[in-house]
């Protein structure tokens, strides 16, 4: 069964701007949508994108609300014409004083280009060891990381207006490199080398076993160092929930390396054991020239398919029987008809019985009449 198209939500600072009109805070929309305060907060930085029903439920919300808000909307009054004031009589014009030296120029703006450059090489080194941790992967975290700022340079207007941009693209990154489709790939068959030093390959070994969502939620929390509620948020998840699955991902780490029971040796030895890969980031122009060049192919791919589209349905159209026409039975054969026989001379019953035939009246037999004998 295929799911229609995904209903259209506004831009994050739009949302926001429909809760506040409406006089909602971010629980009480919450509660209207049926998630956490957290799921909201996410929601309108952009963070993250709702899906499934709680998406329609939100899309559903926000519609409500943009038609309250234009209901409450003043009519415009008529404005008079203003009145002529009287010419203002001439003041005579202090002389400029000249300035000591010569201004600083101000800061240039950067181009989006720059701009993007700039993120990347903050972030990119960062959220590929980090994404190494969740996939025990050095290509696939550098695949993930790189994929996730191609798609934040085609959504850049709204990425670069987020108040944490490497969040954005660290979620991304993240649902890249755990999505399920990884394991069908011929590069997932082939395992990688593992760490040298035993003890980070123990502890990968260990964060492996973990439930994607379980680990994901111990790197979020102790690795990268976030609290529980944008934890909670960029796993789309209530703080109760995110607050369960850091504490079971604790447990299990600390069943089979007790000396990491106490979060802050934890924490060191994560970020020991990503620094310790050779983990390396491309470029950010290779990065940017790759997704457009993806965005390229995918729009050309997605006309080939509509012309196609068109091509099949007008074929269809053309050939198609405008009327009716009932199948043809198949043949049967026809059995017990006497044989033929050749004409030849009749007998003498037959000679009599053809007489007979002809002297009866052809109307019929005469009507009887009673008689007096």
């Amino acid at each position: 069964m295929t799911r229609g198209p995904a209903t259209p939500l506004p831009p994050p600072r739009e949302r926001r701007h429909l809760r506040e009109s409406a006089a909602l805070t971010q629980p009480q929309l919450a509660t209207r949508v049926g998630v956490a305060p957290a799921t909201v907060r996410a929601w309108e930085s952009g963070r993250t994108t709702p899906r499934g029903r709680k998406r329609e439920a939100y899309a559903k919300l926000l519609k409500t609300l943009a038609e309250e808000e234009a209901a409450r909307a003043p009519e415009p009054e008529p404005t008079l014409a203003p009145e002529p004031e009287p010419e203002p009589q001439p003041q005579p014009q202090p002389q400029p004083v000249a300035a000591p030296g010569p201004a600083a120029p101000g800061p240039a703006a950067l181009t989006p280009a720059q701009a993007f450059d700039a993120l990347y090489a903050f972030g990119a080194p960062a959220l590929v060891r980090q994404t190494f941790l969740l996939t025990g992967r050095r290509e696939q975290a550098r695949e993930s990381v790189e994929r996730a700022f191609q798609a934040a340079w085609e959504h850049w207007p709204e990425v670069a207006r987020d108040r944490d941009p490497v969040g954005w693209v660290r979620a991304t990154a993240y649902e890249y490199a755990l999505s399920p489709w990884q394991r069908f790939r011929p590069r997932h068959r082939h395992p990688e080398p593992p760490p040298a030093d035993p003890g980070d390959r123990t502890l990968l070994n260990t964060l492996l076993r973990l439930p994607a969502r379980h680990r994901r939620t111990l790197v979020l929390y102790d690795g990268v160092g976030l609290d529980l509620p944008e934890t909670a948020a960029e796993t789309e998840a209530s703080t109760p929930a995110a607050a369960n699955r850091l504490l079971h991902a604790r447990e299990a780490v600390a069943a089979r390396l007790p000396a990491l029971a106490d979060p802050q040796v934890l924490h060191r030895r994560l970020a020991e054991l990503a620094s310790n890969e050779r983990l390396r980031a491309a470029e950010p122009p290779t990065v940017r020239r790759g997704g457009e060049r993806r965005a390229r192919l995918r729009t050309r791919a997605a006309i080939a398919f509509t012309v196609a589209l068109i091509g099949t349905t007008a074929l269809t159209v053309r050939t198609a029987p405008t009327h009716y026409e009932p199948p043809v039975s198949p043949g049967q054969a026809v059995r017990g008809v006497p044989h033929r026989v050749a004409p030849g001379a009749l007998s003498d019953a037959e000679l009599e019985l053809r007489q007979k035939l002809r002297d009866q009246v052809q109307d019929g037999p005469e009507r009887l009449l009673p008689r007096l004998e």
